[in-house]
C-alpha cells in the first residue's frame, strides 16, 4: 500500500457492466482509446471484484483526474454506477476511509457477549474447582466450570495475565467456543462473559 494510497470504487449493477468497463480501462478500442491512453500514461492499476471495479492511484490529484475520465467513459457507455467514490487508505486503521470503521476484535467479542481472553485453571479436586468458580463469579468474571476445569473470561489480555498469575492458570485467546482436546480428557467448553 506504500504508493497506491487512493482508489476509485465503481460499483455497477451487474458483473457484465463491470466486465465491459474493465475492458475499456485495459484495452484501447474505438471511443475507449482516449480513456485507455490516459489511464496507461498515469500507470494506474485496475482490478475487478464481481460488479465492483477499483482504480488505484498514488495521489489525490491522480485519483481526481482518473475519476473524471472514468465518469466520462461511463456516461458514453450509458452505464450508471450504483456507487462511484474516491477513497483514501488509512494506514493506522488499515482500512479505506469510506469503509465503516470496524471495532477491534476484543471490543467486538465483548459487545457480542464473549470474552476475548480466558484464563483456564485445572484444579486437583471437584471441590476446589467449585470454590474457585464461585469466588471468580463473585468477583464479576464470567465463569464456566467443567469437572475440575475452571475457565474465567476477561476483557483484555492484561487482565487475563494478572488473573492467571493470581489463580495459577493459563491465558488463552477467548471467543465463542473454546475447544480443549487432550488424549486423556477430550471435551468442549463454551466460554464467555456472564456465561
Amino acid at each position: 500500500m506504500a504508493q497506491d494510497d487512493w482508489r476509485i470504487r465503481i460499483e455497477l449493477p451487474d458483473e457484465e457492466g463491470a466486465h465491459g468497463v474493465l475492458e475499456r480501462l485495459h484495452l484501447a478500442r474505438g471511443d475507449a482509446e482516449l480513456l485507455a491512453d490516459e489511464l496507461r500514461e498515469q500507470r494506474l492499476a485496475v482490478s475487478r471484484d464481481d460488479n465492483t471495479i477499483f482504480v488505484y492511484a498514488a495521489s489525490a490529484m491522480q485519483a481526481e483526474q482518473a475519476s473524471r475520465v472514468i465518469e466520462r467513459d461511463l456516461q458514453e457507455a450509458n452505464l450508471t454506477p450504483q456507487r462511484l467514490v474516491t477513497e483514501r487508505w488509512l494506514p493506522d486503521e488499515e482500512r479505506w476511509d469510506d469503509d465503516p470503521k470496524q471495532p477491534p476484535t476484543e471490543e467486538d467479542l465483548v459487545r457480542r457477549g464473549y470474552a476475548p481472553w480466558e484464563v483456564r485453571v485445572e484444579l486437583e479436586t471437584l471441590g476446589e474447582a467449585h470454590d474457585l468458580a464461585e469466588q471468580l463469579t463473585k468477583e464479576g468474571y464470567g465463569v464456566s466450570r467443567t469437572f475440575t476445569y475452571v475457565i474465567a473470561g476477561t476483557e483484555t489480555r492484561e487482565e487475563a495475565v494478572e488473573l492467571a498469575r493470581r489463580v495459577h492458570g493459563a491465558v488463552e485467546p477467548g471467543g465463542e467456543l473454546v475447544y480443549e482436546v487432550q488424549p486423556s480428557n477430550p471435551f468442549a467448553v463454551f466460554g464467555g462473559l456472564g456465561a
